[in-house]
């Protein structure tokens, strides 16, 4: 008996539908602090709206008593990012929530690689490997 394989197509972005990279997003705040108000606000604002016009997201409110507010956002590839909501207005909760949304949840490993631009000369001129001692052949 031969066994027939099965073709598993895997989703990725680009090809066919697009997999939104942020799977869910927790707010935690305290109902007697004071640096929770922008969030208390915004979760009785704001909240709803968002939610409905992101349906992929799983949203998670959870009390958290004597802390500061915490945005988090967990994404597909495993990792997730934190943001501080402490003091905050109900807008400026709304620009956190917005990037940790668009985020892709991956580290930015960019680094600045610029070639190194010297006013002086060096004082062995420019290397060449020419100017090591020759092979004898």
């Amino acid at each position: 008996m031969s066994q027939k394989k099965t073709i598993i197509s895997l989703a990725k972005n680009g090809v066919g539908a697009f997999v939104f990279p942020c799977r869910k997003i927790e707010f935690t705040y305290c109902e007697r602090s004071g640096s929770s108000r922008g969030m208390i606000e915004y979760l009785k604002t704001r909240l709803i709206p968002f939610a409905e016009k992101n349906p992929q997201i799983e949203i998670v409110v959870t009390p958290r008593p004597s802390k500061h507010p915490f945005v988090r956002g967990l994404y597909l590839n495993g990792r997730e990012k934190g943001i501080s909501a402490r003091n905050k207005t109900p807008e400026e909760i709304v620009e956190t929530v917005n990037l940790i949304r668009d985020n892709t949840g991956f580290k930015n490993n960019k680094r600045f690689k610029k070639p190194v631009i010297s006013t002086t000369a060096s004082v062995r001129g420019i290397w060449s490997p020419f100017k090591t001692q020759p092979h004898k052949i």
